[in-house]
């Protein structure tokens, strides 16, 4: 029996049976010698994990559910998802990413997709944590999981947040040295949020998103680079790649749904689907493999530019991080480039002070009694609303704020880390934060990747080129139609 709507003459391929599902895994069965049953503990461990796989590769996951958006989850009430962006965000879900897997098995090549997967930096402490792993290690071992499911590359997105960082960073100095009463260009507010951003560009608008900073968040930047870059290198066209997203977040699922990326023109999202941590977490223990039965896997590439892309951290293979009050740690380089750059001030360990909450910090630099640079970190609805109240009436001290949709930051983000009853678990979080406190700094200066992707992929730091793919157009003056207050 042939594949379904087979096109070729002779095949050897089955379908709707398990013997058709055990020829098309790229796994092979343990060995029997002599015709014995029996086998060693490696083989048996390797035959319960094929075992599972193939129950995932059908789909008979059920208990994974849809994805949906709640506002306990994200900033997204009414004012912000449509509900046409609603269907497509229960789209973005596992069966979404097993159909795509399960088509690259059948014989009709015109439907096969390569399988990209981002993963998020601010996961990888959640996968650490719940399978008692290093971050390194358990990186590693993820890339083998989805690899033994069929996914072709595995991304680490720092690469993308470096240059999220490094255009942040300009764009400060360049509203810094701009700013006057008459056309007030500061405080800026940072854009690497976008359940932040969403909410402040459908609900609040203007006098708020002209603060918003210009350059596009991690997420979309690395769609850039995986359906531009990444596709022209490997000689594909963009929607021959299917680009999946492993956020710690449900935020990330409708900033998935934006056609702002780089390849936008030729009709390819940068991402097509959005799976978070908890998600992804679920398919292997549903598929009956562990982050520790999973093979070891570095992932290297064929051409040295694009070897940052396939590979977890840096040349070593180790996982690096951005230093700042949280994990996605925009405001500490922003900060320390700012002194630099405006003051000539060298900057070392930032000191935070907890203003309202913990959630509400700042720092400041100060030289002979005077506040050159005053900064803050605002996470969470609370703080975020207190901070738009104040900009609205003028009485907002600051020159930059960081602000998060989720309180705590990142790792808190409600894709993962979460109880069977749907709350946070402290346990859980307060050993993500103590491991991914453990990874060590790399300042996104010291890449000499990204400066070589400047040049490479847009031919300088500073051509036009920059401008289209990095940073993105805020909606002009004027409030939303359908937009509200909205207490919390």
């Amino acid at each position: 029996m042939k594949c379904e709507h087979c096109t070729r003459k002779e095949c050897s391929k089955k379908t709707k049976t398990d013997d058709q599902e055990n020829a098309s895994l790229d796994v092979s069965s343990p060995a029997r010698e002599d015709g014995e049953a029996t086998a060693a503990p490696g083989a048996v461990r390797q035959a319960r994990v094929i075992s599972g796989l193939r129950q995932f590769l059908k789909g008979e996951f059920h208990k994974l559910a849809d994805a949906k958006i709640f506002l306990s989850d994200c900033l997204a009430c009414d004012s912000c998802v449509t509900a046409e962006e609603g269907v497509q965000v229960s789209q973005q879900n596992t069966k979404d990413f097993l159909r795509v897997l399960n088509l690259n098995k059948k014989c009709d090549t015109s439907k096969h997709k390569v399988v990209a997967v981002s993963v998020c930096p601010q996961s990888l402490p959640y996968f650490a944590a719940k399978f008692s792993l290093s971050v390194t290690d358990a990186s590693r071992r993820l890339c083998g999981f989805l690899k033994s499911l069929g996914v072709r590359f595995v991304f680490d997105t720092t690469i993308a947040a470096d240059f999220s960082v490094l255009e942040s960073q300009k764009e400060f100095v360049r509203r810094f040295r701009r700013h006057s009463e008459e056309e007030p260009t500061l405080p800026m507010l940072t854009s690497a949020c976008p359940g932040w951003v969403r909410y402040a560009e459908r609900v609040l608008g203007h006098p708020v998103t002209p603060h918003l900073c210009t350059a596009k968040s991690p997420q979309q930047i690395m769609g850039s680079l995986v359906k531009d870059y990444f596709a022209r290198r490997q000689n594909l066209s963009p929607d021959k790649i299917f680009h999946v997203i492993v956020a710690p977040c449900y935020d990330r699922k409708l900033e998935a749904l934006q056609e702002d990326v780089l390849t936008a023109s030729r009709g390819s999202r940068g991402a097509d689907c959005v799976l978070t941590s908890g998600e992804v977490a679920q398919m292997m223990e549903q598929s009956g493999l562990s982050v520790r039965d999973a093979a070891l896997d570095t992932l290297g590439s064929d051409f040295t530019l694009a070897a940052l892309l396939v590979r977890f951290g840096d040349v070593e293979g180790q996982v690096r991080r951005h230093d700042g009050a949280s994990p996605d740690a925009h405001l500490g380089h922003i900060f320390r480039h700012a002194a630099k750059e405006l003051f000539n001030e060298d900057v070392g360990e930032l000191t935070y002070r907890s203003l309202r909450n913990r959630d509400f910090q700042e720092v400041t630099l100060e030289k002979s009694g005077k506040v050159l640079l005053r900064f803050a970190a605002a996470y969470g609805f609370r703080n975020i609303q207190n901070v738009v109240l104040k900009l609205k009436k003028g009485k907002f001290p600051y020159h930059c704020v960081e602000v998060l949709a989720c309180a705590g930051g990142c790792l808190s983000g409600r894709g993962q880390a979460q109880t069977e009853e749907g709350r946070a678990d402290k346990a859980l979080l307060q050993r993500m934060k103590g491991i991914y406190a453990d990874v060590p700094v790399r300042p996104p200066e010291t890449s000499a990747h990204v400066q070589e992707l400047y040049q490479e992929w847009l031919d300088g730091a500073d051509s036009p080129r920059v401008q289209e793919a990095l940073h993105t157009a805020r909606p002009g003056p004027g409030h939303p139609a359908n937009s509200r207050d909205i207490k919390w």
